[in-house]
């Protein structure tokens, strides 16, 4: 049997350290503890985030907020029209 090279994740579920191929970097991996599934990554080669940079989901957050927004808005125009002709 060869010899693999591993790393040591901790799982994002259970906080179990668990110890990784590195041949599964990048892909969908499973706790042997407690089956949580993530994405098999080493932090270690990320570039850090800077104070004023932005994750990703910062973006996808704030749109999805803001189309919130709008649709509680229409609804409650909606619903205030709806309301005029009950009378």
């Amino acid at each position: 049997m060869k010899n693999l090279m591993h790393y040591h994740q901790r799982c994002p579920v259970c906080g179990r350290s668990l110890q990784i191929q590195v041949l599964l970097l990048g892909k969908r991996v499973y706790c042997q503890h407690c089956g949580g599934g993530f994405l098999a990554t080493d932090p270690s080669m990320e570039p850090p985030l800077t104070d004023h940079a932005q994750s990703p989901l910062d973006s996808v957050v704030a749109d999805l907020l803001e189309r919130a927004d709008i649709v509680l808005e229409q609804s409650a125009n909606r619903n205030f029209f709806l309301g005029s002709y009950d009378c």
